[in-house]
């Protein structure tokens, strides 16, 4: 009988720590999704979709203004609804409700509640992964993107960037869902996935308390790292 595999995982991360590439990359991995014949695809969606108005990079469940509030919450409650109605499954969230809550705070000065969407996360299984790479590196992957980018203009504050990775760490701490931090800084994708699915399945069983000692040192160097940048 052919296993059932139904992985739930949520990337965050601010701009240029390969987010979507890991996500496209998790959703062809034999051992996250199964084995295929043929290319097929898993639910793969963003917070970062702007389709609350009919512009290019307009307004999304990330950067909406108040005059979306309602309705940007609301397409929360319906994304959760769609996802306990079908829990089996694999789902793959290219940022998240972290997100909504560190745009709002630095941008808009406003704090939302989301702790309900988190344990309703929890409970379907979903695992948090953040994707992040060294303050000093920015500047270097801005340059790289800019070769492709649609929209460079997005690109144009790397201190921007910098402070969202700082906000997101510390939501990434608070976090009660499990969580894995990836170092994005040498912008190897396939090393980046490897870690991930490792993490969701193991070749060899590993103790939780290893992984959370792992975790702790990984933010202890990314403070570190922060304080030696300012």
């Amino acid at each position: 009988m052919i296993p059932n595999l139904c992985r739930k995982v949520i990337l965050e991360g601010t701009r240029l720590t390969h987010k979507t590439d890991v996500a496209f990359a998790l959703n062809e991995h034999s051992r996250f999704v199964g084995r295929r014949k043929y290319r097929y695809h898993s639910p793969i969606i963003s917070a970062e979709w702007g389709g609350l108005e009919n512009e290019a990079w307009g307004q999304s469940l990330i950067n909406f203004e108040l005059s979306n509030e309602r309705r940007a919450i609301e397409t929360f409650e319906l994304w959760i609804k769609l996802m306990e109605r079908l829990p089996y499954i694999s789902w793959i969230i290219d940022r998240f409700h972290l997100s909504t809550s560190m745009y709002q705070q630095l941008y808009h000065r406003k704090t939302y509640d989301l702790a309900w969407l988190e344990e309703r996360l929890l409970g379907l299984g979903f695992r948090l992964v953040l994707c992040y790479r060294e303050p000093r590196t920015f500047a270097k992957a801005r340059k790289n993107r800019l070769k492709i980018s649609g929209n460079p203009s997005q690109y144009a504050d790397v201190e921007r960037f910098v402070r969202e990775q700082e906000s997101l760490v510390r939501l990434f701490d608070e976090s009660t869902l499990p969580k894995l931090m990836v170092n994005a800084t040498d912008d190897d994708v396939s090393r980046m996935t490897e870690e991930i699915v490792e993490w969701f399945v193991p070749r060899q069983a590993v103790a939780g308390q290893k992984t959370r000692n792992w975790m702790d040192l990984m933010l202890t160097q990314l403070r570190k790292c922060y304080n030696a940048y300012e």
